[in-house]
């Protein structure tokens, strides 16, 4: 069970990472101010699209490589990934924070941040892993 000072601790830890707090309160991390993660609370017209299905507790958005990424995630964990209406088209992914393992968060963070940063970065980054 992952929580925010979870998604705090691995995506401060990656290079040039910065923690910032939006104009509505909410809370995202950026590389070279590219958006990598955020926190995002489902909205009305989200409530209104998920019907029953709709999770409570705390919503992390994550941006992945590309749609088909985001949709395989979806197929493979439903009870951990989902999307809305909202993010349709986009490469990102909603995440059910309190149903994501630590260890899966971490490496779903770094892929965020790997599809944001630099590329000279990203290949010093993973050089040095």
């Amino acid at each position: 069970m992952a929580e925010w000072d979870d998604v705090r601790r691995v995506a401060m830890a990656l290079p040039a990472a910065a923690e910032s707090v939006a104009g509505d309160g909410t809370v995202r991390w950026q590389v070279k101010d590219k958006l990598f993660v955020w926190e995002r609370p489902l909205r009305e017209s989200d409530l209104a699209a998920l019907g029953d299905d709709a999770p409570d507790g705390p919503i992390l958005g994550a941006r992945v490589a590309d749609v088909g990424v985001k949709e395989a995630l979806i197929a493979e964990d439903p009870a951990v990934y989902f999307t809305t209406p909202h993010f349709d088209g986009y490469p990102a992914v909603l995440v059910r924070l309190p149903e994501i393992a630590v260890a899966e968060l971490d490496e779903l963070i770094t892929e965020a941040w790997l599809t944001r940063a630099p590329k000279r970065m990203t290949e010093e980054y993973l050089a040095g892993r």
